[in-house]
Protein backbone atom coordinates (compact mmCIF):
# COMPACT_ATOMS: atom_id res chain seq x y z
CA UNK A 1 0.00 0.00 0.00
CA UNK A 2 1.30 3.49 -0.85
CA UNK A 3 2.44 6.08 1.61
CA UNK A 4 0.12 8.89 2.55
CA UNK A 5 1.30 12.45 2.02
CA UNK A 6 1.76 12.94 5.76
CA UNK A 7 4.29 10.07 5.77
CA UNK A 8 6.74 12.34 3.94
CA UNK A 9 6.93 14.73 6.91
CA UNK A 10 8.32 14.41 10.42
CA UNK A 11 6.16 13.55 13.42
CA UNK A 12 6.76 17.06 14.74
CA UNK A 13 5.61 18.66 11.47
CA UNK A 14 2.48 16.50 11.43
CA UNK A 15 1.74 17.31 15.08
CA UNK A 16 2.04 21.07 14.53
CA UNK A 17 -0.13 20.81 11.40
CA UNK A 18 -2.82 18.97 13.37
CA UNK A 19 -2.84 21.65 16.07
CA UNK A 20 -2.86 24.46 13.52
CA UNK A 21 -5.71 22.86 11.59
CA UNK A 22 -7.75 22.56 14.77
CA UNK A 23 -7.45 26.29 15.49
CA UNK A 24 -8.02 27.15 11.84
CA UNK A 25 -11.69 28.05 12.43
CA UNK A 26 -12.82 31.23 14.19
CA UNK A 27 -15.34 29.35 16.34
CA UNK A 28 -12.55 27.15 17.68
CA UNK A 29 -10.39 30.19 18.36
CA UNK A 30 -13.33 31.69 20.28
CA UNK A 31 -13.75 28.45 22.26
CA UNK A 32 -10.04 28.42 23.16
CA UNK A 33 -10.21 32.07 24.22
CA UNK A 34 -13.32 31.40 26.33
CA UNK A 35 -11.72 28.40 28.03
CA UNK A 36 -8.63 30.49 28.79
CA UNK A 37 -10.85 33.14 30.37
CA UNK A 38 -12.94 30.79 32.53
CA UNK A 39 -10.35 28.01 33.03
CA UNK A 40 -12.94 25.21 32.83
CA UNK A 41 -16.56 24.86 31.71
CA UNK A 42 -19.22 22.59 30.26
CA UNK A 43 -20.49 22.64 26.70
CA UNK A 44 -23.65 24.54 27.70
CA UNK A 45 -21.53 27.43 28.97
CA UNK A 46 -19.88 27.75 25.57
CA UNK A 47 -23.22 27.53 23.78
CA UNK A 48 -24.42 30.47 25.88
CA UNK A 49 -21.28 32.42 24.98
CA UNK A 50 -21.16 31.82 21.21
CA UNK A 51 -23.75 32.44 18.49
CA UNK A 52 -23.77 28.75 17.57
CA UNK A 53 -26.15 25.86 18.09
CA UNK A 54 -25.26 23.21 20.66
CA UNK A 55 -24.52 20.49 18.05
CA UNK A 56 -22.16 22.86 16.24
CA UNK A 57 -20.32 23.72 19.45
CA UNK A 58 -20.08 20.02 20.29
CA UNK A 59 -18.54 19.31 16.88
CA UNK A 60 -15.96 22.07 17.35
CA UNK A 61 -15.16 20.76 20.85
CA UNK A 62 -14.68 17.29 19.37
CA UNK A 63 -12.19 18.65 16.81
CA UNK A 64 -10.26 20.54 19.48
CA UNK A 65 -10.21 17.49 21.73
CA UNK A 66 -9.12 15.15 18.93
CA UNK A 67 -6.24 17.51 18.15
CA UNK A 68 -5.26 17.49 21.82
CA UNK A 69 -5.82 21.21 22.43
CA UNK A 70 -8.46 20.63 25.09
CA UNK A 71 -9.27 17.94 27.63
CA UNK A 72 -12.69 16.80 28.74
CA UNK A 73 -13.65 15.17 32.01
CA UNK A 74 -17.05 13.68 32.72
CA UNK A 75 -18.76 15.32 35.69
CA UNK A 76 -22.17 13.82 36.28
CA UNK A 77 -24.05 13.94 33.00
CA UNK A 78 -21.89 16.73 31.52
CA UNK A 79 -18.36 16.99 30.16
CA UNK A 80 -16.18 19.68 31.70
CA UNK A 81 -13.62 21.09 29.24
CA UNK A 82 -10.29 22.81 29.84
CA UNK A 83 -7.17 23.75 27.89
CA UNK A 84 -4.43 21.14 27.53
CA UNK A 85 -1.37 23.18 28.46
CA UNK A 86 1.02 20.73 26.78
CA UNK A 87 -0.48 21.37 23.36
CA UNK A 88 -0.39 25.12 23.87
CA UNK A 89 3.28 24.82 24.89
CA UNK A 90 4.01 22.98 21.62
CA UNK A 91 2.44 25.81 19.62
CA UNK A 92 4.19 28.43 21.74
CA UNK A 93 7.57 26.75 21.26
CA UNK A 94 7.03 26.33 17.53
CA UNK A 95 6.00 29.92 16.88
CA UNK A 96 8.54 31.22 19.39
CA UNK A 97 11.32 29.47 17.46
CA UNK A 98 10.08 31.00 14.22
CA UNK A 99 9.99 34.45 15.82
CA UNK A 100 13.50 34.05 17.22
CA UNK A 101 14.89 32.93 13.87
CA UNK A 102 13.22 35.81 12.06
CA UNK A 103 14.55 38.31 14.60
CA UNK A 104 18.09 36.96 14.18
CA UNK A 105 17.75 36.97 10.39
CA UNK A 106 16.53 40.60 10.46
CA UNK A 107 14.35 40.08 7.39
CA UNK A 108 17.04 40.29 4.70
CA UNK A 109 14.54 38.78 2.27
CA UNK A 110 12.01 40.64 0.13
Amino acid sequence: MGATKTDHFTDKQNAIATLAKAIGHPARVAIIEYLMKVDTCICGDIVNELPLAQPTVSQHLKELKNAGLIKGNIEGNAICYCIDEKAIEKLQNYFGNISTKLTKKKNDCC
